[in-house]
């Protein structure tokens, strides 16, 4: 894809710094609000705030992408007990017209005056179950890769809602869906780990996790992540 403009014009921007209890375990994914502009730091959003630390947030995943599309495509498998939408889940940025082929690991992102970098696919979680209402919602957005992506901040600056999206620069040749497909597959498979994990701009998580895999020659368990707890 050549350089220029991916988007014209941004679908909604939002934050929130609210967490709730579910089940017993802290999410802020239901909390977010619309608002006109984002401030964004380095390292973060002003105003905006992740319930678990350990697995959101950081320099690597400072705002989540997350297609408007997406949401009609789920509600077509059935997926949610009641209508939700943007932000439900839990992005900063909503968009129609750009998804997870369109856009790389590594690309350079340019929206209002702020830079950033596309830096990994969303890694589903046992909330989203909790979210819609769907046991197998984590699990069927990592089999269809219909998942956003994250970005960290280069340039800091302000991002406004009518602001586009332009690619300044593409630094890999896999796509935000490749990476999903690569990273996800319940085959293991060292040659494309070693190519993902050599990506420009992959996230630090990722690399390490695709390293301990080429180390110990076996995929990490998914089931807790999925499915939570309980399993369920």
């Amino acid at each position: 894809m050549s350089k220029g403009v991916l988007v014209n014009r941004l679908s909604g921007l939002y934050l929130g710094s609210e967490t709730r209890l579910e089940s017993g375990i802290p999410t802020g994914i239901d909390q977010k609000r619309a608002v006109t502009g984002l401030d964004v730091g380095l390292d973060c959003v002003s105003g905006d705030a992740q319930a678990d630390t350990r697995h959101h947030g950081g320099v690597d995943r400072v705002l989540h992408h997350f297609p408007r599309e997406h949401y009609g495509q789920y509600r077509r498998w059935d997926m949610m007990s009641q209508f939700k939408d943007a932000p439900a889940m839990g992005e900063n940025i909503s968009s129609v017209g750009l998804d997870e082929n369109r856009v790389n690991i590594g690309d350079v992102i340019a929206i209002g005056d702020v830079e950033l970098q596309v830096t990994q696919p969303r890694s589903p979680c046992f909330k989203l179950n909790h979210q819609f209402g769907h046991r197998e919602f984590a699990y069927a957005m990592q089999t269809s890769g219909l998942c956003g992506w994250f970005y960290r901040v280069l340039k800091p600056g302000h991002i406004s809602h009518h602001d586009g999206v332009s690619l300044l620069e593409r630094r890999t040749d896999i796509s935000v869906r490749e990476a999903m497909a690569i990273y996800f597959s319940p085959e293991f498979d060292a040659r494309a780990y070693d190519r993902l994990a050599s990506c420009e701009g992959l996230a630090t998580s990722w690399v390490d996790s695709l390293q301990r895999r080429l180390e110990t020659l076996k995929i990490e368990g998914w089931q807790m992540r999925l499915f939570g707890p309980q399993g369920n």
